[in-house]
């Protein structure tokens, strides 16, 4: 069946969250890998790092994984009421890579999934702006996992066939 890439934008509760979406995915009969962005060790992302870093095979990795997936579903928890850093990093590092930084994410279904210690929307809100601009189709609904909420089951059964389609 279809490809699906899930991001995990930190260790802990969202790469176990990722890790339960990959494991849903699976028994639905579909081909899923999981992106660890902690794991990757990317440097810091400045104009001057990405001349020194141009043609880096870990970010070039990270692109075709990107490109040879159907959809996505980025997992990323709140960091100050915002997107945390691993995530915004390495979204800066992949859209420098070609002409057109818009190349990963255009036209490209993603999903949104949070585990958070707060309520986990506002992370939902930056990254819905953000990877609307970059022009990607952003289902409607996300997955929020926290104190009060947990994991729904059938959400993740829905966002797995909405990027899917």
């Amino acid at each position: 069946m279809a490809k699906l890439l899930i991001i995990a934008s930190s260790t802990g509760k969202n790469l176990q969250l990722a890790m339960d979406i990959q494991a849903a995915a699976e028994v639905l009969g579909h081909e899923v890998d999981v992106m660890d962005l902690c794991a990757l060790d990317l440097p810091m992302y400045t104009p001057e790092s990405e001349k020194e870093h141009l043609g880096n095979e870990v970010i070039e990795s990270s692109m075709s994984r990107i490109l040879s997936c159907k959809g996505l579903i980025v997992c990323a928890p709140e960091y100050n009421g915002s997107i945390p850093p691993v995530l915004n990093n390495f979204i800066a590092w992949v859209s420098v890579q070609s002409s057109n930084f818009r190349l990963l994410f255009n036209k490209r279904n993603v999903g949104l999934a949070s585990a958070s210690g707060g309520g986990g929307h506002y992370v939902i809100i930056g990254m819905r702006m953000m990877f609307s601009y970059l022009g990607s189709n952003v289902l409607g609904r996300s997955i929020i996992v926290n104190k009060s909420k947990s994991l729904n089951p059938e959400a993740v059964d829905e966002m797995i066939d909405g990027v899917l389609r």
